[in-house]
C-alpha cells in the first residue's frame, strides 16, 4: 500500500499497467468492483484509450477500433489506501505507473489531448505519397507490382498508380493503404 500519497484528496488521472489484451476486461472488472465496494466517491472513470483506424481486409476498407496504448488503462480517482487497494487488487492489473507502489498522476492536458483523439469518429487519411513517387503495391490483384503515383485524391483516400502491364503504363486506382513507398 502507498505509504505517502502525493496528491491526497485530489481527483487525478493515473495509469494502470495490465496484461496486454486484457484492458477491456480490467475496465469491466474495475467498474464492477467500484459498484460492489461502494467506491464511486473515490474512483470516477475508467478509460481504455481507443481510436478508429482504417484497415484493408479482402480488398475492402474497414474501420476498426485499436488500442492507443496496449497494456494500459487510465483511471480517474482520489488515491487513498482504500481506493489504491481496490484498483491494485483488480484481476489482471499488474500495478500503477509510478515509482514502486506510489502512483504518479498524469498531466490533465495529456488526458484532454487523448480524449480529443479518442473522440474523432471518422479516421483521417494520412497519405504519405505524392505525384511521381515510386511505390510497391502491397495488396489486391496487382500485389508486388511496382508503379509510379500519377494522382492523389486525399478526400477519398485513393491514389492512381501507373503500372507496367502488357508492355505499356496502365493507370490503376488503389486505396492509399494498398501501397508503400519504395
Amino acid at each position: 500500500m502507498p505509504r505517502q500519497i502525493l496528491h491526497q484528496g485530489q481527483k487525478m488521472w493515473y495509469v494502470l499497467h495490465t496484461y496486454s489484451g486484457y484492458e477491456e476486461n480490467v475496465k469491466r472488472n474495475l467498474e464492477q468492483r467500484i459498484e460492489s465496494m461502494d467506491m464511486r466517491d473515490k474512483i470516477f472513470q475508467v478509460l481504455v484509450p481507443m481510436e478508429n483506424k482504417i484497415k484493408i481486409k479482402g480488398g475492402k476498407r474497414h474501420i476498426v477500433k485499436e488500442r492507443i496504448f496496449p497494456g494500459y488503462v487510465m483511471v480517474e480517482m482520489i488515491v487513498d489506501d482504500a481506493s489504491w487497494y481496490v484498483v491494485r487488487n483488480t484481476p489482471n492489473v499488474t500495478g500503477f505507473i509510478g515509482s514502486g507502489t506510489l502512483p504518479i498522476p498524469i498531466d490533465n492536458e495529456e488526458v484532454k489531448k487523448l480524449q480529443k483523439r479518442m473522440g474523432v469518429e471518422e479516421p483521417t487519411y494520412k497519405i504519405n505519397v505524392s505525384v511521381d513517387t515510386p511505390v510497391k503495391i502491397t495488396d489486391g490483384p496487382f500485389k508486388d507490382m511496382d508503379g509510379k503515383v500519377e494522382a492523389v485524391d486525399e478526400s477519398r483516400g485513393k491514389i492512381k498508380v501507373l503500372v507496367q502491364m502488357f508492355g505499356r503504363e496502365t493507370p490503376v486506382e488503389l486505396d492509399f493503404l494498398q501501397v508503400k513507398k519504395i
